[in-house]
């Protein structure tokens, strides 16, 4: 990878003009998503040293155990976008309902809420394997000015406007998409300043790696099972290799940087997935769709669902076009055997 000295800010302001709605507010919201990233990131990489490893006690909306460092970033990233005055609305994985940001002034003109998983994978901390941070970015639908209501999040991944995730290992990267390709930027922790070191990153059309929890084989569709004899078998440059993390940045970034397809179908166990697609599935399809890839629930476009709640999973199937396109495949065959 060509070393680029290009920093994140610099970035931002150089590409503001290819945003229709350039107006800055966007960039300063993409800043302080920065900011609190670098703010995570230090917590992160000092996790083992302080009493911020382990369960927090409680439980989130879904029902999951919430680690000591989802409260941490989730409260982080809240406040972050908050008191910088340029979020009309948020709405986090680890809340049970959006948040309202100046509701009640009324020369309050954001026009931007932002959808957000704080810690994907968090339970990974405890032994110091890679995490994340997923964002979506949409515009209101509901007038400037007004408080925000549920509309202004349910909105098809077709109109984000930004999305990216930033991803906490070996190196710190922070990954964007304003609808304009792909870049990602790592961090100098030195001085503590993102630059750009993979621009227009793309999903190779084809790759020979299958993410999947393989543990959950029994409870999968069949056409899924199919599927995952296909990526086995050996023929043509087949078997695949087998990869799974348990962190979804981490599975969907290795995919798109070396090529495969990140696979969380429905199950009989979870028949509507587990995946959430306001906070997860949606941002990364978005991400995916700009680098040369491909997002589906088995059939359907992800970008195309319409949302019916702040929490609602999906089934996801990711990666490079081709392997994602095959999936479908297989899926479709094994429906119409049933039908």
């Amino acid at each position: 990878m060509v070393t680029q000295t290009k920093t994140l800010g610099e970035f931002i302001i150089e590409n503001q003009e290819y945003f229709k709605y350039s107006s800055g507010e966007l960039s300063r919201l993409i800043n302080s998503i920065r900011l609190a990233a670098k703010v995570v990131n230090h917590e992160v990489n000092k996790a083992g040293l302080v009493d911020i490893i382990g369960a927090a006690g409680d439980t989130n909306i879904q029902g999951e155990h919430q680690q000591k460092l989802d409260v941490y970033a989730n409260t982080k990233f809240i406040q972050t976008m908050t008191k910088r005055n340029i979020v009309c609305g948020i709405a986090s994985e680890e809340e049970d309902d959006f948040i309202a940001v100046n509701s009640q002034d009324e020369n309050h003109q954001n026009k931007y809420v932002v959808l957000i998983d704080p810690l994907d994978g968090s339970s990974n901390i405890d032994v110091n394997v890679s995490v994340g941070t997923i964002f979506s970015i949409y515009r209101r639908v509901t007038p400037v000015g007004t408080p925000v209501t549920i509309a202004d999040f349910l909105q098809k991944g077709n109109q984000q406007v930004a999305a990216g995730y930033i991803v906490y290992g070996t190196s710190t990267m922070l990954v964007y998409t304003t609808g304009h390709g792909v870049n990602g930027f790592t961090l100098n922790p030195a001085i503590g300043t993102f630059y750009l070191s993979h621009p227009d990153m793309q999903f190779p059309e084809d790759g020979k790696i299958y993410s999947v929890n393989e543990g959950n084989y029994i409870h999968f569709p069949q056409g899924i099972k199919n599927y995952i004899k296909y990526c086995q078998m050996e023929e043509g440059d087949r078997p695949y290799t087998s990869r799974y993390i348990g962190s979804l940045v981490s599975d969907f970034h290795r995919n798109m940087i070396k090529g495969g397809i990140y696979l969380y179908p429905k199950s009989s166990k979870m028949y509507e997935g587990k995946l959430r697609l306001l906070y997860e599935c949606n941002p990364l399809a978005y991400i995916a769709e700009q680098a040369n890839g491909k997002a589906s629930d088995g059939f359907t476009r992800i970008l195309d669902i319409e949302p019916t709640e702040l929490h609602q999973r999906v089934p996801f199937i990711c990666g490079s076009k081709n392997m994602v396109e095959k999936a479908e495949e297989f899926m479709k065959d094994a429906r119409n055997l049933n039908t």
